[in-house]
Formats: C-alpha cells, sequence, structure tokens
C-alpha cells in the first residue's frame, strides 16, 4: 500500500538485516512512526500492547519474533522460551499460533547453529505468502464489487467494513480491504462506510488507509450501519476475520455480529475475507473460541488530539462503574454469504471449507 506516497509492506527487514520495522497503529492516524523491533520482548510488546495488529500481521510479526530470539539464543531453551513468551500476548488471533508452529517445525529439528539463518528465511517467506494471500483474496473478491457495480448503474459500489482488515492488520493488500483496493485499481467506483470501531478506533485506521490510497470513504459511528442498510444504501458488506472455525463460523472484532444481524435483516449480502491461516481446523463451534478480555481503560478513556494538536486522553467513564471489554465476537456461519479467500469465495460450512483446502479439512 502507498504510505506518503511510497509502495511500502507494513513489516519489513530493517537495513541491518537482524531486526525488523512495523508501523505504529498507536500513532495513527496523527502520526506516521515507524518502530524498530530488535529484541524479542520488543516484539512481544509490540503485539500485547497493539502497537501491530491484525491477525496475519501478528502472525507474520511473531515469526520474525522467533528470528529474532534466535540470533540471540539458538538452544532449546530459546526456542521454547521465545515461543511462550509471543504465543501469551493475544489469545484470539489463530494466526499467532500458526506462524509459531510453523517456525517451530522448522527451526526444531535443526543443529542450533543453523536456526538464526534459518529463522530469518522462514519468516520472510511467511511475510511474501502473506503478501500472496492477501493479493488474491483481492483478485477472488473484486469480483464481488464487479457485480454490484453492475446493479448500481452509474453510481458507486457501497461498500460497509467493520474494524480494520486491510493493509496495516496484514503485510501488505489486506483481507477485507484488498477487494476494495482492487476495485479502486480497476477504476470501478466504490464508496466505503467506515465503521469508527470502538474502543479501540479501529476503523480510523481504516479510514488513515483509504486516504493513503485515494479511496472515497465516509466515516460513520458503529451504531449507524443497520440504518444505512434500511435506508437501501449498503450494497455489500465485508469484513475480516481472526479465527474462523472448520465450520465457518467467524470470529471478528466485537460488533461484527450485530453488522451481521442487520445485514441479514435487510438482505445484504455479508461476507468475511479469510486466508487460510486464518481457518482453526481443530475448531468446529464458536464456543470453543478463546475470546480476549482487554484492559477496562480501553473503554473508560478516548484518545485522541486535542484542540492545540496535542495528543490527548480524556476520561468518558467514572471508576463507579464496572466495565466490561470483550475485543471480539463470532458471527455465526448461518449468518454468512460466503468466506472470500485466496482459493476462491466458499460457502460458510465445512463442506464449503472442505471443497477448497481438502488437505486440511480431512
Amino acid at each position: 500500500m502507498k504510505v506518503e506516497g511510497r509502495w511500502r509492506r507494513a513489516i519489513e527487514l530493517h537495513d541491518d538485516r537482524v531486526s525488523v520495522l512495523v508501523l505504529d497503529q498507536a500513532r495513527l492516524p496523527y502520526e506516521i512512526k515507524w518502530m524498530r523491533l530488535a529484541e524479542l520482548e520488543h516484539v512481544a510488546r509490540a503485539i500485547r500492547d497493539m502497537h501491530i495488529r491484525g491477525a496475519p500481521l501478528i502472525g507474520a510479526t511473531a515469526a520474525y519474533g522467533i528470528a529474532i530470539a534466535m540470533r540471540a539464543d539458538p538452544s532449546d531453551a530459546g526456542l521454547d522460551h521465545a515461543e511462550a513468551v509471543l504465543a501469551a500476548t493475544r489469545p484470539t488471533a489463530i494466526n499467532l499460533r500458526w506462524a509459531l508452529g510453523a517456525m517451530r517445525s522448522i527451526l526444531a529439528p535443526l543443529a542450533p547453529s543453523a536456526r538464526s539463518e534459518a529463522a530469518m528465511k522462514a519468516a520472510a517467506k511467511i511475510c511474501d505468502d502473506d503478501a500472496a494471500q492477501c493479493e488474491a483474496i483481492g483478485r477472488h473478491g473484486v469480483e464481488l464489487i464487479r457485480a454490484a457495480a453492475k446493479r448500481a448503474g452509474d453510481r458507486p459500489v457501497r461498500v460497509l467494513t467493520h474494524c480494520n482488515a486491510g493493509w496495516l492488520a496484514t503485510v501488505d493488500w489486506g483481507t477485507a480491504i484488498a477487494p476494495i483496493y482492487k476495485a479502486h485499481e480497476e477504476g470501478i467506483p466504490v464508496h466505503v462506510w467506515v465503521d469508527e470501531t470502538r474502543p479501540r478506533n479501529q476503523g480510523l485506521l481504516t479510514a488513515w488507509e483509504l486516504v493513503q490510497h485515494g479511496v472515497p470513504h465516509t466515516v460513520i459511528a458503529d451504531n449507524a450501519g443497520g440504518h444505512l442498510m434500511q435506508r437501501g444504501e449498503v450494497d455489500l458488506c465485508i469484513v475480516g476475520t481472526d479465527r474462523t472455525t472448520r465450520n465457518g463460523d467467524v470470529c471478528n472484532k466485537i460488533g461484527t455480529y450485530l453488522k451481521a444481524l442487520a445485514a441479514h435483516d435487510n438482505r445484504i449480502p455479508f461476507y468475511a475475507a479469510v486466508p487460510g491461516t486464518s481457518i482453526d481446523w481443530t475448531v468446529g463451534e464458536p464456543e470453543e473460541i478463546p475470546i480476549e478480555e482487554r484492559n477496562a481503560d480501553e473503554v473508560r478513556f478516548v484518545s485522541g488530539r486535542g484542540s492545540d494538536g496535542m495528543p490527548a486522553r480524556v476520561e468518558i467513564v467514572g471508576n463507579a462503574s464496572a466495565v466490561a471489554n470483550p475485543a471480539f465476537d463470532v458471527t455465526p456461519r448461518r449468518l454468512m454469504t460466503g468466506l472470500i479467500t485466496e482459493r476462491g469465495i466458499a460457502r460458510a460450512s465445512r463442506e464449503g471449507l472442505g471443497i477448497l483446502y481438502p488437505e486440511l479439512s480431512t
């Protein structure tokens, strides 16, 4: 994606070839700041404190975290420690566990002396594969926007999305936003309804991306989506996923389920963009997915920029009130129109996913 007019990835190898650069999402949309991650704890903190976020990017960053750790301590104990530290950062996004497992399968059979170089190569391949997966999701998903454009006539196709499932959440292209980028590059008129997605306001990250790429959009309050659907102002909904069950249930940022209910009631197609690495073949039902409960301060306080242009943090909920902060919800497969994967568009069912991933579904 373009950042300040230059095509970049969300995670890049530093010039020193032993550390990585990531865009600090905690500073967006007000400041563009790249972070250098040079130690295992730097990587773990960046994931845990959401300086980077998005299931695919979490996995890719964790892979480099293992590689960075192997440079410091390539022993079996060092590998075990690095994996444990990174696995503890975020419980819901399956890409984290997938990436750690992929790195272990490559490194564990090797002698410690060979692990550092192999780990860097493996992490780079995970990043390249993620970018390719997302580009393919864009190619398959743009077909939905092309079809909607034929129905729309002269007006833009109006796509509603939730959270941020774009370039910032992946290595490149994004998942839910990839079809939108493809449509924009093809010259298909498209307009994006961007949910704020509180309490983390990740919709503002989507808006920042779309500004960088020149895609028309409007930021809306989370609760405005149903109203827009009732008024016939949404043609299509596309969201991302942090974990999808083998039966097609989609775990995504809190609030996704409510959007799916509204879409179902108004007969609006509702799709999730699902890279194969986000499918958990060990989980069949939604209640098996661990839902992260985050710090109450994310609800108690709102961060932004004051009238003086300086960063500001404002308390909006008093200490006398209890606060719950579940980070994700699960949209049942019955509400999903389909799943956009790198291998094509699947029905949200075990059979539908099995057609595209026969080697994994058995």
